[in-house]
């Protein structure tokens, strides 16, 4: 009878209790638009498995537990994290989770682009999201955080040396890679000749790299996209931001103009410490190097329906070295170089259902580059002027579900190119020159699909057209068939009025991206590519001077298309705490743009007649293993990679370039290896060492001289027939934090830091000289010695 009543007793008071548990159901949406973000992940007690959580593309979920203490965690990229306590005997609650834009919270070293780990998930390789908390950590060349710079720490991901206009990816050219800033398009991403970067990093949300499937959204470039979003004005308090350091200063204001509905930020950066290089390097003496730029931006919530967004940028280089004097053609103690980048962008977006927004854009950028030189006898100063405009509207609709997601938009795009204007002042010696004037229109339509048919299978389909017009006023030289284009093979020639298409291009631009998981921790993906670009960078010179021409395709010179195809596979293991990827890419380009023995693009009215085109094939394999929490994160990488040109193969032999047989590419860098470690020694302090590798890039060396007329001259068998030596480089960096301001509204931290920690003299090129009728080969060093400099940056 006893047992019979411990039974009742049971049934009737200890099981329903255990049986109640907790369920908790929630809806997920962006703070500022109120639009559902279906695809954050959610974490109960920070364990993998409840990742996976049931979530309605209206960002709807429902979750049950048993009874107990819980954690709950909801993380979306780009959004800082929410996080909730919910104490045992809760029967039931709900959450309207709204997320707020921000890059503070994030934990991984490297992070794709959407959710709880999506490198295994999602259907496109080769896209990375950078972590900006990651890159301020790293250390850098003056104290300053460099963007470009660090990307380079990354796989497939390169330059032509320490002071370089951009970035090499997979095998193409600074210009093949689009770079934007909230849609504008950055024509010369650097300052100071590429020691820093153009972005001003405390205003930068995420920056998300496509170096494999890029999505039919991005077009006009063949190699790769950066795609760099900066951050919302804050709606609810006023925010202070800024850095000191030895080169340059920075100062961000964000208010709140109307709380909760309108807020704007100006952010300033500038450098005009150019009296400190000297002390930092003795080669950097006799140096002028300023820098100034501004940044604007303004968001309006409308409605819980409509928001308006507005961005500014604008700044303005000078530089000025005698470093450059060794340089063939080059004055560097009487030259200056001059370049000044204007950008802006209207936003307006429509949330017309929680599944369906539209979006529409304008977009206006330019950037203007100028060289002048003053005569020694009367002091005149004699300037060459150019510029390249770029105006663009795009519109496009969002429908997003839990398991699908499609985009589709249409993009007019009007190119004004300046090549070169020289303006003589007052000089007597020098007359005015102005080449004429390229414009040209681009229209564009394309979708993006994304089906998840299952946990193991998606895919990713986009296409693109694009249809390119070069468009007068302008006059087109028909020349001889099967001649080389010069003044002694011209026919005639065709004048076009203004507005008059003298030349169109276009055709589809198909995307695929396919991914296949074995599990939860392991997926293959496979990818391909083509691309379209109409409008590409002219230069004959491998030296950082800003010198290069921008050139529209025309009659004569063909946009470049490429193909690219990749496959990878994905591990993730010990609850994704460590990852290792490994990537294999081909592509095979054609019409890329190359110049002839000779050629000389300064002022040029007919620049075909100095160039030719032909085909690139680069390829290589990309490994990389990554931590990404604890109090020791980092990653380590290898590259493997091929770039190889071949150039006039069918053209006359005096426009073959390298007698018309395959020669390495400027950026070709077979072997590249990359390791990044972040040291957190406790709530003071964390460490940060970088180290980078690879192969010294090409050059071309003389294999002789010829003395004619008592004038020396070099003779060229081959292009790109030597390498310089191979680039080795250790930084270090030491972050200082002081925990007892974290929860002030004051917080700063300092930043020591060594770069070329051992004294590496890396060449970045080599040049020739002849003195007294020798000619001998020198190499130009950029940092040749250990930079120590210190950093304070702040928040309020």
């Amino acid at each position: 009878m006893k047992r019979l009543y411990y039974f009742l007793f049971l049934l009737v008071n200890v099981l329903p209790a255990f049986a109640q548990g907790l369920t908790i159901t929630g809806t997920v949406r962006d703070s500022a638009t109120l639009a559902p973000l279906p695809s954050a992940a959610i974490i109960i007690d920070y364990r993998k498995s409840w990742s996976a959580a049931q979530m309605d593309e209206k960002g709807n979920f429902t979750i049950n537990l048993p009874s107990g203490d819980h954690v709950l965690v909801i993380r979306h990229v780009g959004y800082e994290s929410f996080k909730v306590f919910i104490k045992s005997g809760t029967p039931k609650i709900h959450f309207d989770v709204l997320m707020t834009t921000t890059s503070s919270q994030l934990e991984e070293v490297i992070i794709t682009s959407k959710g709880f780990d999506q490198t295994i998930r999602q259907p496109i390789l080769g896209s990375l999201q950078i972590n900006i908390k990651t890159l301020e950590k790293l250390p850098s060349a003056f104290g300053e955080l460099d963007i470009l710079r660090s990307l380079q720490m990354l796989p497939g991901v390169s330059s032509v040396g320490e002071a370089s206009n951009g970035v090499n990816i997979r095998g193409g050219t600074t210009d093949q890679t689009l770079i934007l800033l909230d849609d504008t398009p950055i024509f010369n991403p650097t300052h100071m000749f590429g020691l820093f970067s153009v972005i001003p990093p405390n205003t930068v949300n995420s920056l998300d790299l496509y170096k494999g499937n890029v999505p039919a959204r991005f077009g006009g470039r063949v190699a790769s996209v950066l795609d760099i979003s900066t951050k919302n004005p804050n709606l609810e308090k006023l925010r202070l931001e800024g850095g000191i350091s030895l080169v340059s200063n920075r100062l961000m204001v964000d208010v709140p103009v109307i709380k909760g509905k309108l807020g704007i930020y100006l952010a300033g950066r500038g450098a005009f410490n150019d009296f400190i290089l000297p002390k930092l390097d003795k080669k950097l003496n006799n140096i002028s190097a300023k820098f100034g730029e501004l940044s604007a931006k303004s968001f309006w919530k409308i409605n819980n329906k409509n928001t308006l967004t507005f961005m500014g940028y604008y700044s303005n280089d000078y530089f000025k070295t005698d470093l450059l004097t060794n340089l063939p053609n080059v004055v560097g103690t009487d030259t200056y170089y001059k370049h000044i980048t204007t950008n802006g962008m209207l936003r307006w977006l429509h949330l017309i259902s929680p599944e369906i927004s539209l979006q529409t854009t304008a977009i206006y950028a330019k950037y203007a580059p100028d060289i002048g030189t003053k005569e020694k006898e009367t002091g005149n100063l004699v300037k060459l002027e150019s510029a390249v405009e770029q105006r663009q509207v795009k519109s496009n609709i969002n429908y997003q579900l839990s398991n699908h997601k499609f985009e589709t938009g249409f993009i007019a795009t009007q190119y004004v190119i300046s090549p070169g204007t020289l303006e003589p002042g007052l000089s007597r010696s020098v007359n005015y020159i102005a080449t004429p004037t390229e414009h040209a229109n681009e229209v564009a339509w394309y979708a993006d699909d994304e089906i998840n048919f299952s946990k193991k299978l998606a895919i990713s389909l986009g296409l693109r057209y694009s249809f390119f017009m070069a468009t007068g006023k302008a006059v087109v030289r028909n020349y001889l068939p099967d001649q080389p284009r010069d003044d002694f093979s011209v026919v005639d020639s065709t004048v076009y009025n203004k507005g008059k298409v003298s030349k169109a291009y276009g055709g589809p631009e198909p995307r695929v991206g396919l991914r296949y998981a074995l599990n939860d921790r392991i997926s293959f993906k496979f990818g391909y590519n083509l691309m379209r670009q109409y409008i590409q960078v002219v230069s004959n010179t491998a030296t950082p001077i800003p010198t290069s021409r921008w050139k529209t395709s025309d009659t004569h010179i063909k946009p470049q298309i490429s193909h690219l195809f990749t496959a990878g596979f994905y591990q993730s293991f010990n609850d994704n705490i460590y990852e290792i990827t490994l990537e294999g890419y081909y592509r095979n380009a054609k019409n890329i743009i190359d110049y002839k023995p000779g050629a000389d693009f300064l002022l040029q009215e007919y620049p075909e007649t100095q160039m030719i085109q032909g085909k690139n094939k680069s390829y290589g394999v990309e490994m990389m293993l990554s931590k990404k929490k604890g109090k020791l994160k980092g990653w380590a990488n290898y590259t493997y990679a091929r770039s190889l040109n071949i150039v006039g193969e069918d053209a006359a032999l005096i426009e073959k370039v390298n007698r018309g047989d395959w020669y390495p590419a400027n950026y070709d860098k077979p072997h590249t290896f990359n390791a990044s470690l972040d040291i957190t020694v406790d709530s003071h302090n964390s460490f940060g060492f970088t180290f980078a590798y690879s192969t010294g890039r090409p050059y071309s060396e003389p294999i002789g001289f010829i003395n004619y007329q008592n004038n020396v001259y070099p003779f060229y068998d081959k292009r790109n027939n030597k390498r310089i030596p191979d680039y080795h480089r250790l930084d270090f960096a030491w972050n200082i934090y002081n925990p007892s301001m974290k929860n002030r509204r004051w917080q700063g931290h300092w930043t020591f830091s060594i770069y070329n920690l051992y004294s590496r003299q890396n060449a970045y090129s080599v040049f020739f000289k002849t003195e007294n009728a020798v000619t001998k080969s020198y190499q130009l060093n950029i940092f040749a010695t250990p930079i120590a400099t210190v950093a304070y940056n702040f928040t309020f």
